[in-house]
């Protein structure tokens, strides 16, 4: 993926990403960040900044945010409009993560849109590195596997069932838990008495994004077609219908993400 293409997509998907998320949880880490002054916050896979720029008008004490991303082109375009907010950026290997953040103590980790491609051994060290500083963990917008349409298409269980599965092949942090993510999480914080809440933050997509919703129709092909190479040109076809019906109006697409919040038992 080239560095114009990827910084395109996460402006696309901004507004899209911003307005689904979960506000339910928010009390909760509103309650648990009490006393906490400055609330030290790790940014993971931060990207150009977007989880920065919507969890922090959330929080209502000072903070001191750490962003950490292997990609230099996007951290050079991380941007907020918040007075007083500390930030600095960190490029580094996710597959590394913790060696870097060692260097910057942190309360709460937290993610967006990361989740769904990282390894099993990659959560692992997540939850056993939160759970040494009793840190807070929150986890937005992680794919679950559920492509939704507003009117069928006799292709899409199969280009769904594609998507999937190429969802959990190494994306560069080993095999990709894909939709199972955010429940593996769960599962191994709960295991060290961390309280988990999930939420939904699907995405709903129609003619009003057609940017987003072309590059995203694209990017299902592709991912169907490295999946099953014997059934491309029905995948490149699909891809076709399926623009259309959102350009033109005829159709929408949720697509599901899920929103995770786990607080140490520090919070009883």
């Amino acid at each position: 993926m080239s560095d114009r293409f990827q910084s395109d997509w996460l402006a696309l998907r901004e507004p899209l990403d911003h307005f689904a998320r979960s506000r339910s949880l928010l009390p909760r880490l509103h309650d648990w960040c009490a006393g906490r002054d400055p609330l030290r916050i790790l940014d993971l896979g931060a990207g150009t900044g977007s989880n920065l720029r919507w969890l922090s008008p959330h929080l209502k004490q000072r903070q001191d945010w750490t962003l950490v991303d292997h990609d230099p082109a996007l951290l050079a375009l991380v941007r907020t409009k918040i007075p007083g907010l500390q930030w600095r950026c960190i490029q580094a290997d996710l597959g590394a993560w913790d060696h870097y953040a060692d260097q910057h103590p942190y309360d709460l980790v937290t993610a967006s849109a990361l989740l769904d491609l990282v390894s099993k051994t990659w959560l692992d060290t997540l939850v056993d590195a939160c759970r040494l500083r009793a840190a807070a963990v929150m986890m937005a917008l992680n794919y679950d596997g559920h492509i939704e349409w507003s009117t069928p298409d006799p292709w899409d269980p199969t280009v769904g069932e594609a998507v999937n599965t190429h969802q959990t092949r190494n994306k560069g942090l080993g095999a990709a838990l894909g939709p199972s993510a955010s429940a593996q999480l769960a599962d191994g914080l709960r295991a060290v008495n961390y309280f988990v809440w999930i939420e939904p933050s699907a995405w709903d997509i129609g003619c009003e994004s057609p940017g987003l919703a072309r590059m995203l129709v694209d990017g299902w092909v592709a991912a169907a077609s490295e999946q099953d190479p014997a059934h491309e040109s029905d995948f490149r076809a699909w891809g076709e219908r399926r623009c259309r019906d959102l350009l033109s109006g005829h159709s929408r697409v949720r697509v599901g993400h899920q929103d995770l919040l786990a607080l140490p038992d520090t919070a009883r």
